[in-house]
């Protein structure tokens, strides 16, 4: 796998990014709060991630797979910590202590912005609730992350991925239909509610502070799985709730347009993406078909009520030449034609090359790799925020556990080495 670009070492300088100016306390853990904060450290925020010491975020241990040492043998630290923590500083705070609090309250006091994800009042009987962290700090921005958000008959459950989506209805129209071959209810091949919650979350904030900037107030933010669910079921959201209608399941099918689904080809398959009258006149010149100019396909809406009739056609069709040479042939016509690639394949894609779509950090300096310290190289995929003028910044790897701790307390809080000795030794850090 060929990976670029990589980062500077840690501590060589980088430029500013947008947010540079900004704090970030991350009190978050898995994923939906962990990628709200990983976006804002890519745009240059000082991200401070609290885990707990010992343990720290639960996707440390969710593998394999896992990283491997430099003899290649898998170590105990797993991959998945690395999708949503970069650029972030790892400080080990046991919160459930009463100094813990202190320096987490300590730490809010000077911070712009806290991200959590602790159930509805988790964080109230620790004293870092929004009411206690935004009477020591006014212009604080508290976001909170929860499966059901702070109202409602289900505000004091547990919120998972997959659960969101199995109630929100989006495994109802995720795969084929129950009367087909593999048929049933699916979820999405990623934690795309955690994802988008989080891409939610970096919105809402980056609101806030533009709201701050008027009223010189922070505020509470209120994000929830369900809502977040609800909202990115988009067009089928939409068309039940005019219509009445409850759409099913059509596999790679689209509901509303026509041809829009993966085709057999000689040697596999592959996508086909036509979105307009246009482009399907020019696959048809292309594959030596007259079907543009039958009545029945001529038009999108039309192609939908005969659904049935042309897709068995055009499958006759498209078997006929292998993938490459039908996205070859319907390259330079504008229609829309691609493989359907596995990862391995799609980061070693040309278009994925020239883009950098994968990163390489390491996690420490030369030379100041604690003994015993199995994992340095840490991949990860670039963020496709892409601005002229203030892109995204590498300046941390995902960190290793409490890899921070030390220097944050020193450079935040005024801490001496004894002092945090001190904590160290009584299991607060």
């Amino acid at each position: 796998m060929t990976v670029a670009p990589s980062s500077p070492a840690p501590g060589a300088d980088a430029p500013a990014g947008a947010l540079s100016h900004l704090r970030v306390l991350d009190l978050s853990r898995v994923l939906a709060g962990p990628w709200c904060t990983q976006n804002l450290a890519d745009l240059g925020a000082d991200v401070i991630k609290i885990e707990k010491p010992g343990e720290g975020d639960d996707t440390r241990r969710w593998g394999p797979p896992f990283f491997a040492d430099e003899a290649g043998q898998p170590t105990d630290q797993a991959c998945y910590f690395a999708a949503c923590n970069r650029n972030k500083r790892s400080v080990t705070v046991d919160m459930a202590t009463a100094e813990g609090q202190q320096l987490i309250r300590a730490l809010a006091a000077q911070s712009d912005v806290v991200v959590e994800n602790f159930k509805t009042g988790g964080l109230a009987r620790y004293g870092l609730d929004y009411a206690s962290l935004s009477a020591l700090n006014p212009r604080l921005i508290y976001c909170s992350v929860t499966g059901f958000g702070h109202t409602g008959p289900y505000a004091p459950r547990a919120g998972y991925d997959l659960l969101v989506q199995a109630m929100s209805g989006l495994m109802s129209v995720t795969g084929r239909p129950d009367d087909a071959p593999g048929g049933g209810p699916l979820r999405v091949g990623v934690a795309v509610i955690d994802l988008f919650t989080g891409m939610y979350a970096t919105t809402a904030i980056l609101g806030a502070l533009e709201a701050r900037h008027r009223t010189g107030r922070g505020q509470h933010i209120d994000m929830a799985l369900m809502d977040v669910a609800m909202a990115v079921l988009a067009n089928q959201g939409a068309g039940y709730l005019n219509s009445g209608q409850v759409p099913g399941r059509l596999g790679n099918s689209h509901p509303s347009v026509v041809p829009y689904q993966d085709f057999p080809t000689a040697d596999g398959r592959m996508l086909l993406a036509i979105g307009n009258d246009g482009q399907f006149a020019r696959f048809c010149a292309a594959a030596g078909t007259g079907w543009a100019q039958e009545p029945r396909f001529a038009t999108n809406a039309a192609r939908v009520v005969h659904r049935a009739a042309l897709i068995p056609r055009m499958e006759a069709v498209t078997r006929q030449r292998p993938t490459a040479e039908w996205i070859a042939l319907l390259e330079d016509k504008a229609v829309p034609c691609g493989a359907i690639n596995d990862i391995g394949q799609a980061f070693a894609d040309p278009q994925a090359q020239a883009r950098g779509l994968a990163v390489t950090q390491r996690r420490y300096a030369e030379g100041e790799r604690p003994d015993g310290e199995a994992v340095d190289r840490v991949v990860t995929a670039a963020s496709p925020l892409r601005l002229s003028d203030t892109p995204p910044t590498l300046r941390h790897a995902p960190p290793a556990l409490g890899q921070h701790t030390d220097a944050v307390l020193a450079e935040r809080l005024g801490l001496g080495a004894g002092d945090i000795a001190g904590l160290r030794a009584r299991g607060v850090v």
